[in-house]
């Protein structure tokens, strides 16, 4: 049963209960709690789970509650049966140069459901058109080698640029691109030569891409992708 909530509203605040479910939602709030969406696209959260404040920490307080609301930092929609949907982080928000505003965790979750590929990281702030940096799966990439003829001693570093990978690679991009408008598709995609990692820095413990890590570590891939 999918549901959503935060430290700030002390465990869950809306959730796929029992004969009431939604694929692809996290439901509806529970009794008592409310939910709506601002204008910028950021769910709101009022109700009695939600905390009153940051202890001793009244500008903490001040910035995330406005008029009895709490400001998530999440995106998300409410559809017209009150169900709830996750669609971003409003901090990972990009703002391409000619002023599209693209979320990039649709992208990079459909991008991870292709077996082949590990992570991903949707990029374009300020610059001309969305891009990604993916990594290879490097269980997968051993079955994908034998499959598709490849050196089984072959790094992902020496087949990045392979006809065959790019191409597989090519797919799952077509994929992510169903999902959404032509102005926030993929235009260009770079493969990485190694996997992220917690212990190289560019996962957190929770397994979140460090965005400004990558950013920083592929500097010159993503000047490449906007050459």
């Amino acid at each position: 049963m999918e549901g959503y909530g935060l430290t700030e509203t002390t465990a869950a605040i809306t959730v796929n209960v029992a004969g009431a479910q939604k694929i692809g939602t996290v439901g509806r709030p529970l009794g008592g709690q409310a939910a709506k969406i601002a204008e910028d696209g950021e769910i709101l959260l009022k109700g009695s789970v939600v905390f009153r404040g940051y202890w001793h920490n009244e500008e903490a307080t001040a910035a995330a509650v406005e008029d009895g609301w709490f400001h998530t930092g999440d995106l998300g929609s409410i559809d017209d049966d009150g169900y709830l949907s996750i669609t971003g982080r409003k901090k990972e928000l990009i703002v391409t140069a000619g002023g599209k505003n693209v979320s990039p965790a649709g992208l990079e979750d459909a991008l991870r459901g292709n077996p082949l590929i590990s992570q991903a990281m949707v990029v374009g702030d300020a610059q001309p058109f969305i891009a990604a940096l993916v990594t290879i799966d490097p269980e997968a990439f051993p079955q994908w080698k034998a499959a598709n003829g490849k050196p089984e001693a072959a790094t992902v570093a020496e087949l990045r640029n392979d006809p065959d990978l790019v191409a597989e690679i090519d797919k799952a991009v077509a994929v992510a691109n169903d999902t959404v408008s032509k102005a926030e598709a993929i235009k260009k995609v770079r493969i990485l030569p190694e996997d992220f990692s917690e212990e190289t820095g560019e996962m957190t413990p929770t397994m979140k891409v460090k965005r400004n890590v990558v950013a920083q570590k592929y500097a010159d891939d993503i000047a490449d992708i906007y050459a």
